[in-house]
């Protein structure tokens, strides 16, 4: 028996590798995390595609309930856990992996596109991207993300703001809401690293025929309208005269 960890790449059902469909057609149950991320099509066209039944899994069912459900498939059906992107993006995915592994369960990773790599298509060269953080749709008192992008910014980095969504509630965190939130912290700090005249890139749909990318100071992308989810936001470091060409800066 085997755990499949699946990346499903940032598109449509189509992203998926041949090694990753070829393992999908092993699998006896199929589950997709469904709180990290989310593709541009429905769970029923991943269906359709696969010709499988899909088990949507939130956070609750990986985080808390999976001893009951994806680990106790696993130990004795072969169970593939697809996740968007790659399936080691996210913490909670090695958690998972880790969790597995103590049972001995055996587990096969296959790797996909993500948002990480994805980013390469603003222009911003990747390896000077700093340390990734989210933005939280409750983040009233959170001030890390901030803390990130100002450390970052004293090394000269990049800084990638991964925005919050709730698939359940169809909800996701804008371009336009990442904004505010680094103002409120800013003026609550009472700091200038971040202000209305701050560079910053916009992104949404990264990987899709659909993907939308905007650069200007903060103020301008206030008034930018983008697409569907995801999004995410960048606030650039020091940049190389081709990031500023790439940029149309």
């Amino acid at each position: 028996m085997m755990l499949y960890f699946i990346g499903l790449g940032l598109n449509d059902e189509k992203d998926i590798s041949v090694k990753g469909l070829e393992a999908v057609k092993k699998c006896d149950v199929l589950y997709l995390e469904h709180y990290t991320s989310i593709l541009s099509c429905q769970k029923e066209a991943l269906e359709a595609f696969y010709n499988k039944k899909i088990i949507l899994a939130p956070r609750s069912t990986v985080e808390q309930e999976a001893e009951k459900t994806i680990l106790k498939d696993a130990q004795s059906n072969n169970v593939g856990f697809l996740v968007v992107g790659d399936p080691f993006c996210a913490t909670t995915h090695l958690d998972l992996y880790m969790r597995a592994k103590q049972l001995g369960i055996k587990c096969e990773v296959i790797h996909n596109a993500s948002v990480i790599s994805a980013v390469g298509m603003t222009g911003l060269q990747v390896y000077k991207f700093g340390k990734t953080t989210s933005i939280p749709f409750h983040h009233e008192n959170v001030e890390t993300p901030y803390d990130v992008m100002k450390d970052n910014q004293k090394l000269g980095l990049h800084t990638l703001f991964l925005l919050d969504i709730d698939p359940a509630e169809n909800k996701h965190m804008t371009v336009q809401e990442a904004i505010h939130y680094l103002l409120n912290v800013a003026k609550k700090k009472g700091d200038t690293t971040f202000t209305e005249s701050t560079l910053c890139v916009g992104c949404a749909q990264l990987g899709s025929d659909k993907q939308v990318i905007k650069a200007g100071p903060a103020s301008q992308l206030l008034k930018t309208s983008f697409s569907n989810p995801p999004q995410c936001f960048i606030v650039p470091g020091k940049l190389h005269f081709m990031e500023e060409e790439a940029l149309g800066l």
